[in-house]
């Protein structure tokens, strides 16, 4: 599983996180999305990678700004995960 984290100029509102959220669900297959205009930051949580330029062409056919997207691999942490000696 992979986590992205893609920075985002222009959200405003509650609303805004819910527009990129939507956007991002219709149109690749993800676990989850988060989106934050306080830390200006979506969150993608997905079993494969997303093509860098067309995530990018769906946040801006939404009306954002794309600054920065990070990649790194991600383990599910819960109450019955495999601890490290």
């Amino acid at each position: 599983m992979v986590k992205i984290i893609v920075g985002i100029d222009g959200m405003a509102c509650g609303m805004c996180e819910a527009h990129i959220n939507e956007a991002v669900r219709n149109a690749f297959p993800v676990k989850k999305v988060t989106s934050s205009n306080i830390r200006k930051e979506t969150v993608i949580l997905a079993e494969r990678g997303i093509p860098e330029p067309e995530l990018r062409k769906v946040i801006a056919e939404a009306g954002y700004d794309v600054m920065s997207v990070n990649w790194a691999p991600y383990e599910k942490k819960g109450l019955f995960s495999r601890r490290q000696a």
